[in-house]
């Protein structure tokens, strides 16, 4: 590729390729596209460089012989947009399409639950609203989550709907007229034109250029229904269908509003104002004004405005907002606070550690958004459905209007109309909008309560969870263990005993180290400045270090085992401690133990209510995962009940004992923290990480993020999936039933225009109100 061509080329991930030839034939076949002018793959990077115009999904389509997935490479030059005016997800489909058609936009995505569109390229606002002309909609450059000003202007229903009104009334009217005139009279066909054209005149605009370009939607068969219906005189039943069409749009819009409400109320929960201290003075500035490093000031029964750490004073804050516990918090000096939840009663000083957008409540709604964006199974295999339904339900609608006055005779004027109806009935509207709303409404619910879902894919897989997984230390316990025993043996000092072990496990990063550390400074046992040399981690087992020259170890008994006989005395000892629920670690040499510490984590007081909770809903199987000894992981097992206990577990065998349970069981959920279990997580069917309110790492690495440091939320987050995938199941199964209940009605003649828009509208209705039931589902 020469330096002519460096500005118009574009570089994308793939993932997928299987061996040095499959990349040469997808090269190949990139390069035969359309728009193309030259394309390089570098098989070991995994890219793609492309020099012309194509997008992500031509990309997939040439890449299918092996399943490729294909990423644009600088996401940095993708711009977010919000969008105002989707009326359904078929709308927001055909606006995608319309933009990546754009010149120098190379590629789109609609995010249709938040109403956003990402474009990578370069184009304007005015030229995204002019692809969205169709649909009236209105752009806007998406802002920060977090300094996202609230509407305050509502537009008054009678105004907002004042066409669909007026449509109505010339409606009634023309009744009016019929039963005065009759049918055939001039004025009530009139009157119901007029409800036509003024009612439908944006849905035939739309409906009339899809006919020309043979691009078959849902509006595309309703404006055939209506010409149809005009001309073979159904004047009313044509003004009937276009009203109770414009209903069943502004039904499904309202339902997709009130779902996406549900997000959009975490963005007023943080104030758009803090009060900083600078040069001496308190100042009230607005939160994208504030630095890292400013000092705000908290009153008590104010909101806090910005992520921080408390450098003055103590209060008890109420973190509902963000992890969903109702029980305040109380904060002091070097804890951290969070934006959007409440001081209650003390003055605190904080400092700001982080800005505006990278606020906790800021990255919560944005991973939301995105999760919205994320398509489900259920959504996936919709889209697909509808793709064929639609131009499928126009043949059967012409084949119902011809054969039958072909071949059997039959009146043209009734099987013309009884076609029609076929169209009308054959509008996807329910099917089309029962997976999201679902999915949105669900996500939504999750997040207020403090569980952060990370897409639609998560929450029908947790739906169908057999089998649940947990890691010991921070999980089922607190994750804070304490020295509970420390025996010196044979008579040795025991403050330089003390002071060696905490020398060597000062430089280990295991949490049992930071124990002995703490038991050490609580003793005033200084052991900073001795000198270790040829440190070794020994993983799984313990540390080793060179101290004055001698060569000592502090570990498990197994790791003992392995370099010194160890005395019966000191494994029945060992024995007890294990018993009684205690982890044990030695200290010695290769000849001789010096010294038995005996550590205790505390079980969190939730973990056994928790585990009953997760049986009651026909969990099957609850096991937990240490690298524990087994005589203090059953002791742990008995207090919580927990169904199985694998203790002595490596990392790797962790890993494999997930994947052994996916063989068994299908689908198998991992909770961990999201750092030192990521493997395991990452092989699970969802992997849950805790404490995401704290760590970035757990929002991140999860696909399910408890904000709370604590288990409490994990069975109503099972019960919400169930529930999800429950009434998403239950909305394919209703729109399909009632389309092919209604369209049975045409073997005897039975279906009317008037059943059809019926059956369509009836569908949409009870579909959107059985969706936002998600909203409502409580713990």
């Amino acid at each position: 590729m020469n330096e002519a061509n460096e500005q118009n080329k574009t570089v994308y991930r793939v993932e997928g390729f299987s061996c040095a030839n499959c990349a040469g034939k997808f090269e190949r076949k990139v390069k035969e596209l359309a728009g193309v002018q030259d394309a390089k793959v570098n098989f070991g990077a995994s890219k793609i460089s492309v020099v012309g115009h194509t997008t992500v999904e031509e990309l997939e389509k040439v890449g299918a012989f092996e399943n490729l997935k294909v990423y644009p490479d600088r996401p940095k030059k993708q711009k977010v947009y919000r969008v105002e005016g989707f009326s359904c997800a078929n709308c927001a489909g055909k606006f995608e399409r319309n933009v990546k058609q754009l010149p120098g936009v190379q590629d789109a995505k609609v995010n249709f639950g938040a109403s956003k569109i990402s474009v990578i390229g370069e184009t304007t606002i005015q030229e995204l609203e002019k692809a969205g002309a169709f649909e009236g909609l209105k752009v806007m450059l998406d802002k920060p989550t977090a300094v996202i000003e609230p509407k305050t202007e509502k537009v008054p229903f009678y105004k907002k709907h004042q066409v669909l009104i007026f449509s109505a009334l010339l409606i009634v009217l023309g009744y009016l007229s019929s039963y005065l005139n009759g049918e055939k009279n001039v004025i009530t066909i009139l009157l119901f034109l007029s409800a036509i054209v003024i009612g439908g005149y944006s849905l035939f605009k739309v409906g009339l250029k899809n006919l020309i370009q043979l691009d078959f939607d849902m509006k595309t068969l309703m404006t055939v229904a209506i010409i149809g219906a005009a001309i073979i005189g159904e004047w009313a039943e044509g003004a009937v269908v276009v009203i109770l069409f414009a209903i069943s749009e502004a039904l499904e819009r309202y339902s997709m509003d009130q779902a996406r409400q549900s997000i959009r109320s975490l963005m007023d929960i943080a104030p758009k104002e803090a009060l900083v201290r600078r040069h001496g003075q308190e100042m009230l500035v607005p939160v994208e004004d504030v630095a890292i490093g400013d000092i705000m000031i908290v009153k008590p029964g104010q909101k806090i405005a910005m992520d921080g750490i408390v450098t003055n004073g103590n209060s008890i804050v109420n973190q509902a907002a963000i992890t969903g516990e109702s029980v305040p918090v109380v904060k002091t000096v070097n804890d951290e606070v969070f934006a959007g939840t409440l001081n209650e009663e003390g003055l605190l000083e904080v400092r700001i550690t982080k800005l505006v957008e990278d606020t906790t409540i800021s990255k919560i709604i944005e991973l939301v958004e995105e999760a919205q964006a994320e398509r489900a199974p259920s959504q996936a295999f919709v889209d697909k459905f509808a793709k064929y339904y639609t131009p499928i339900i126009m043949v059967i609608a012409v084949l119902v209007a011809i054969v039958p006055p072909l071949v059997y005779a039959g009146d043209w004027g009734e099987w013309i109309y009884q076609g029609l109806s076929v169209l009308v009935v054959g509008c996807p509207c329910a099917l089309v909008i029962s997976t999201p709303i679902s999915i949105v409404s669900a996500i939504g619910n999750a997040a207020k309560k403090g569980v952060l879902i990370k897409g639609g894919v998560y929450l029908e897989e947790m739906g169908n969870v057999r089998a649940i997984a947990f890691d010991k230390t921070g999980t089922i316990t607190k994750g804070i263990p304490v020295v509970t025993e420390f025996e010196v043996l044979n008579g040795e000092n025991e403050e330089q005993i003390l002071s060696f072990i905490a020398a060597l496990e000062y430089r280990s990063g295991h949490p049992l180290a930071s124990a002995i550390i703490k038991n050490a400074e609580d003793k005033q046992t200084s052991y900073l400045d001795i000198n270790v040399e040829d440190y070794t981690s020994i993983t799984g087992k313990g540390v080793k270090g060179s101290i004055d020259g001698i060569t000592y170890y502090v570990g498990s008994p197994h790791l003992f085992n392995e370099i010194t006989l160890v005395e019966s005395e000191i494994s029945q000892r060992i024995d007890t401690l294990q018993n009684q629920g205690e982890t044990v670690m030695l200290f010695g040499n290769k000849q001789k133990v010096l010294a038995i510490i005996a550590v205790a984590d505390e079980v969190r007081e939730s973990s056994r209510n928790v585990i009953n909770s997760l049986h009651e809903l026909g969990i099957k199987k609850t096991v937990m995962l240490t690298g524990d000894n087994t005589a203090t992981a059953k002791a742990i097992s008995r207090a919580i009940g927990i169904s199985e206990i694998k203790a002595e577990l490596m990392p790797e065998d962790k890993l494999n004992y997930i994947k052994l349970l996916r063989s068994e069981y299908g689908k198998v959920v991992m909770v961990g923290d999201g750092v030192n279990d990521a493997p395991a997580l990452a092989a699970s069917t969802v992997g849950i990480a805790m404490g995401g309110a704290g760590t970035d790492t757990a929002l991140e690495t999860a696909d399910v993020a408890l904000m709370a440091d604590d288990l409490s939320k994990l069975p109503f987050t099972i019960k919400l999936s169930r529930k999800a995938l429950r009434i998403i199941k239950s909305n394919i199964t209703f729109s399909l039933g009632i389309k092919l209940l209604a369209l049975l009605l045409v073997v005897p003649g039975w279906l009317t225009l008037w059943i059809a828009i019926f059956a369509d509208i009836g569908a949409t209705l009870i579909v959107s109100l059985n969706s936002m039931r998600l909203m409502r589902v409580k713990e």
